[in-house]
């Protein structure tokens, strides 16, 4: 019979785990700073043994105890270092922990070395990130021979009560900026903004539809990207179940990220607090979502993985992986090192869980529509060369980099316009584009040398319709085996249409040459003159 020390034993996810390691035939040594709580908790509960301990008394717990293994459930992760794994090592104690703070689980990496001398595993994140998502994403990564895009998220009820140590992880993390893969580079993205409304639906019970979330840092935006075929942009969001939540979180993320306020996480002593006042009136459902964007066969799928937890069951999720992780390393399954648990379980690892739970789980694949462009061209887009389908070739998101000489304005008047619009400046560029799509609409974002501008691509009919802030230009899109050129018809601004004598004077030509997407675009204004020319060439970025 196996040995395990458990921190933060008597918590909310702690006392779940406890309660599993036990029905799993384990002795459990519940620690914690009560000793009192710890007694409580354990009473009349077999396998379970009360244990009074402060982590700065974990050495000597090591040393004291003949322990088989650490589980570490107590946070927030956020902001421990990596003394207790380490601790374990110099014990020859394996380690295991429900780690969801990307630089805390990542970092695990730096002991690999020294825990494979030692003969230790330690493993980190054994929860809903990354171990869970992990798995979700493998098996929907089977057969892709590509990967676009990899999105998922997280709603939860409002009867899910967040402990101590999650509530200081979701303040801590508003309006904090975070590195996320998009574009095929890094980007700065900032916690709780970006949100997006998100069905959740299932085989078996009823859709959650329209829950709002919002991007969080986890470890998977660091993983994944590597892990995965074509190196995708990865996203995670969560949320609470109400509007109303989501938008104050919004709203307070923009005091961090204007730099007004430093952090939001000494606020987490309120959020329990604020909860309750509203507990009430919410569900009991939570629900997550995977889903991943790329090729089979050479179609475009789009390939998804939702769980809705009914009857409150959610908060014991982030707590499912870690049984079947301990099993695995007690049996030998596991190989000596220090890494995350993103590889580690299959979703046939949580049948067991899932089935004794209100849990219910779908897998899906969907058909993706034909790129924008090849919607508007038809027939014409396959005649095009192939550098050109390539940059044209939107699913989801995407990265094109290559080089640009910009030519400026014709005069101050025509320089005052291209700088309220963002044109980039005169010179040679280093060039990057970003790609995005969503329901069959798109949005590039240029940067040229670290100046950026955005417009925002769809179709009318048989134009394609490029939006500039408030205005809307239709273009045909004439094309022949050398490439494309744009020709504009009509412009409005907001739904007014506006007279074609007043438009903007654009050329814009596209082809192929010298194996990569070259580009030429003008844009003028009648009796003001040249606001920018650039021309140059892109190469698709990704892996």
């Amino acid at each position: 019979m196996s040995r395990i020390l458990l921190l933060g034993g008597y918590g909310g996810f702690g006392g779940r785990i406890a309660r599993r390691l036990a029905s799993a035939g384990h002795d459990v040594l519940v620690a914690g700073r009560s000793i009192d709580k710890a007694r409580t908790f354990c009473r009349d509960a077999p396998g379970l043994i009360p244990l009074a301990l402060d982590r700065a008394e974990i050495a000597a717990a090591l040393e004291a105890h003949e322990l088989d293994m650490v589980v570490d459930a107590s946070g927030p992760f956020q902001a421990m270092d990596h003394a207790i794994p380490k601790a374990c090592i110099a014990a020859g104690v394996h380690y295991v922990d429900i780690a969801d703070s990307r630089d805390f689980v990542c970092g695990i990496r730096a002991l690999d070395g020294a825990a494979r001398a030692g003969g230790v595993i330690l493993l980190s994140g054994a929860s809903s990130v990354p171990a869970l998502s992990g798995a979700a994403v493998r098996h929907l990564a089977r057969g892709m021979e590509r990967v676009r895009a990899a999105e998922m998220a997280i709603s939860a009820s409002n009867k899910a009560t967040a402990g101590p140590a999650v509530s200081v992880a979701i303040m801590g993390q508003i309006g904090q900026p975070m590195r996320i893969w998009r574009g095929q580079r890094w980007a700065k993205a900032f916690g709780w903004q970006e949100m997006r409304a998100v069905r959740f639906q299932c085989v078996g019970t009823d859709a959650i539809a329209d829950r709002r979330v919002g991007l969080v840092d986890v470890p998977d935006l660091a993983l994944l990207p590597e892990r995965l075929a074509g190196r995708p942009a990865v996203s995670f969001r969560a949320g609470t179940e109400f509007r109303f939540q989501n938008r104050i979180l919004w709203i307070t993320s923009w005091l961090v990220r204007w730099k007004l306020v430093a952090s939001l996480a000494p606020l987490a002593r309120f959020l329990l607090p604020f909860q309750s006042l509203t507990r009430s009136l919410g569900s009991d459902r939570s629900a997550m979502i995977v889903r991943l964007f790329g090729d089979v066969g050479g179609e475009r799928v789009e390939r998804r993985w939702t769980l809705i937890a009914d009857q409150g069951d959610a908060p014991a999720i982030p707590t499912l992986s870690v049984v079947p992780i301990v099993a695995r390393i007690l049996s030998n399954r596991e190989a000596a090192g220090a890494r995350d648990a993103g590889e580690t379980l299959t979703l046939d690892d949580y049948a067991h869980s899932f089935g004794n739970l209100t849990i219910h789980q779908t897998t899906e694949e969907l058909p993706a529509p034909p790129s924008l462009y090849e919607r508007v061209m038809g027939d014409r887009f396959a005649q095009l060369p192939p550098e050109v389908r390539a940059i044209h070739d939107v699913f989801r998101d995407g990265g094109a980099a290559g080089e640009a000489k910009v030519t400026g304005a014709a005069n101050p008047v025509a320089a005052l316009i291209a700088r309220i619009v963002g044109f980039p400046k005169p010179g040679t560029h280093r060039l990057h584009v970003h790609f995005r799509e969503a329901d069959g609409s798109e949005s590039w974002t240029r940067d040229f040398g670290g100046r950026s501008f955005q417009s925002h691509l769809s179709q009318r009919r048989r134009w394609l319709v490029e939006r500039f802030g408030p205005f809307r230009f239709a273009f045909d899109l004439p094309s022949d085996a050398q490439g494309l050129t744009m020709i504009l018809r009509r412009w409005w601004i907001g739904p007014m249409p506006l007279p074609r004598w007043l438009a903007p004077r654009s050329a814009a030509r596209e082809w192929a040459e010298d194996g990569r997407f070259h580009f030429d675009v003008s844009i003028a204004l009648p009796l003001i003159g040249q606001l920018v020319h650039y021309r140059g060439w892109l190469e698709p970025t990704e892996i």
